[in-house]
C-alpha cells in the first residue's frame, strides 16, 4: 500500500507530536524542573534533583561545592597508577534487591522474576568490569574496567539465609510522590546500608499529574565524611541506595518481558548505581562549556569531553561544546543516551568512584560486608571473630583472632590494590603487622583460612 504523505498531513502529526510530549517539556520533581525525553516523554534520572531536595531539608548536609572540595584531593590519589595496573583490587558489592508490589504473581507486572532481577546484575557485573564479548566492553582509550563486581546477598540482617531478593507486598499498585517513596516504600523496606547496597523496584505512577510520572529512576548521593566546619550529615539511612520502575529493571537479552522502548538493557541500574558511587552527568546538569583541569564547572572527570546539555540517541555526532577538544560521549553511562547506546566508564569516573568506596560513609563498609558470603561455612564463623585494633603511636596493626586459631594466610593491599605484604600463618591467637614504611592511605587486609576470606581495613595517617 503506498500512503500519499503530504506537508498538511505531516504539519497535523507534528502537532500532535508536540502536543503529546509539549505538555510534559516542564515536569517539575522534588520541586525542581526536569527535562523530559522529546521522543518518549521519559525522565532518564532524577538524581540531581534529588540531592538538591536533601540538601535543603538536611541541615549539615554538605553542599556539592562542600563535597567537591572534600573528594578531589582523594580522587587524585585514587587515580595514581591506576592506568596500566593489573586487575588486583577487585571490589564485590553485596545487593539486595526489594521488588515492590501489591498481591501480584512472582513474574507478573511490578513483581518480576528471579531471572529478570539476575539479568539485571549480570549486566551491572559486564558494565561494571568492561567485560570482553559483551555489551559492556568498549575499546576506547580511556575505557575503564571499574573492578567492581556485584553479587546477591546470601545472608539477612538477622543471620539466616536469603538469595538477595526481598519480596514486599505494600498494597499498592504504583509510587506517585516523593512522600510515599521516601517516607514509606524505602524506610519500610530497607537493609542496613552499611552492609547491604539497597535496590528497590517498584512501578512510578502511570497518572501524568503524578509528581514521579515517566521517571525512570533516582540515586541518593554519596556524603563526606569529616568535613570542617559541618556537622556529618548522610542522608537517612533508610533511604539510602537506588529505586528503578521495574519497566527498565534488567535485560531483555537475557529475560525477555514488558520493558520501556529503549530502556530494555539494564542500563538504568549503571547509571543510577554510579551516581550512587559518586558519579555526576556528564554535562555536569549545567549548560556552561568553561572547564579547567579539574574540569569543575562539569562532571569533574576530565577525560569525559565538555558537553553543555543532555542526549537522547547516538544517531549522529554531537559537539556541544566546540573550543573544549573532543565530541560529546554520549556513549557514556552518565548521559541520557538509549540503553544500546550506553558502554563506557572512564578512568577518570573510576578515579571518583574509587574515592567514594573508599572515603565516603557507608560506601566504604560495603567493600568489607560479609552479607555477600554463604552460610554454614566453619571457617566463615570463625573469620567473623576476626577483627583489628590499630595502634597509631608506634604504627602497629594487629590482628586479634579473639583466641581462636589465626587464619592460615594474610595480604596487606594498598588502595591501588597493590600488594605491600603477605604472610602465611602456622599458629597463635594475634599477629602484629609493622606499617611503619607504609605511606598514608587506606589499605585492606585480606585473611584466608580454609577456602574463606575476610577483608579488614585500616587507614594509615
Amino acid at each position: 500500500m503506498k500512503f500519499n504523505f503530504t506537508h498538511k498531513a505531516f504539519l497535523l502529526l507534528l502537532m500532535m507530536s508536540m502536543a503529546s510530549f509539549g505538555q510534559n517539556s516542564n515536569r517539575t520533581v522534588f520541586g525542581k524542573s526536569v527535562g523530559v525525553n522529546p521522543n518518549n516523554g521519559k525522565i532518564r534520572c532524577v538524581t540531581t534533583e534529588y540531592e538538591s531536595s536533601l540538601q535543603q531539608k538536611m541541615a549539615g548536609r554538605a553542599s556539592t561545592e562542600e563535597f567537591e572540595n572534600w573528594l578531589a584531593p582523594k580522587v587524585e590519589a585514587a587515580k595514581h597508577n591506576i592506568e596500566n595496573r593489573s586487575v588486583t583490587g577487585l571490589v564485590t558489592i553485596p545487593v539486595v534487591v526489594h521488588v515492590i508490589h501489591n498481591g501480584d504473581a512472582v513474574g507478573s507486572n511490578e513483581n518480576i522474576s528471579d531471572a529478570r532481577i539476575l539479568s539485571q546484575i549480570t549486566v551491572l557485573n559486564q558494565d561494571f568490569r568492561r567485560m570482553t564479548g559483551t555489551p559492556g566492553f568498549n575499546n576506547n582509550a580511556v575505557g575503564a574496567d571499574m573492578e567492581i563486581e556485584f553479587v546477591m546477598a546470601k545472608r539477612k540482617p538477622d543471620g539466616t539465609a536469603t538469595n538477595g531478593i526481598d519480596r514486599v507486598n505494600l498494597t499498592r499498585a504504583s509510587w506517585a510522590t516523593e512522600t510515599l517513596v521516601e517516607g514509606t516504600l524505602k524506610p519500610q523496606t530497607s537493609w542496613d546500608p552499611t552492609q547491604y547496597f539497597n535496590i528497590w523496584v517498584c512501578a512510578f505512577s502511570d497518572s501524568e499529574s503524578a509528581e514521579l510520572y515517566g521517571v525512570l529512576g533516582y540515586a541518593q548521593f554519596p556524603s563526606s565524611s569529616g568535613l570542617g566546619g559541618l556537622e556529618v550529615n548522610e542522608g537517612a539511612a533508610n533511604t539510602d541506595g537506588v529505586i528503578i520502575d521495574w519497566r527498565c529493571f534488567g535485560s531483555s537479552t537475557y529475560a525477555p518481558g514488558n520493558y520501556f522502548d529503549t530502556y530494555d538493557k539494564g542500563r538504568t541500574a549503571t547509571h543510577e548505581i554510579a551516581h550512587c558511587f559518586g558519579l555526576r552527568h556528564i554535562w555536569g546538569d549545567n549548560t556552561s562549556c568553561v572547564v579547567n583541569a579539574a574540569d569543575s564547572r562539569q562532571d569533574y572527570c576530565p577525560d569525559t569531553p565538555a558537553a553543555n546539555e543532555e542526549h537522547y540517541d547516538c544517531e549522529q555526532v554531537y559537539n556541544t561544546c566546540t573550543a573544549a577538544a573532543g565530541n560529546d560521549m554520549v556513549e557514556n553511562y552518565m548521559d541520557y543516551t538509549n540503553d544500546t547506546c550506553m558502554n563506557i566508564f572512564t578512568l577518570d569516573q573510576k578515579g571518583r568512584v574509587l574515592a567514594v568506596l573508599q572515603n565516603s560513609p557507608r560506601r566504604a563498609t560495603l567493600t568489607t560486608s560479609t552479607a555477600g558470603q554463604p552460610l554454614g561455612t566453619t571457617s566463615f564463623e570463625l573469620l567473623a571473630n576476626i577483627s583489628l585494633y590499630p595502634n597509631p603511636a608506634n604504627d602497629i596493626v594487629n590482628i586479634n583472632a579473639n583466641n581462636l586459631n589465626l587464619p592460615q594466610s594474610y595480604t596487606v593491599y594498598n588502595s591501588l590494590g597493590q600488594i605491600v605484604a603477605s604472610k602465611n600463618v602456622t599458629s597463635g591467637t594475634d599477629l602484629s603487622i609493622n606499617t611503619s614504611t607504609y605511606n598514608s592511605g587506606v589499605y585492606f587486609i585480606k585473611v584466608a583460612k580454609e577456602g574463606a576470606v575476610k577483608t579488614l581495613q585500616f587507614v594509615k595517617n
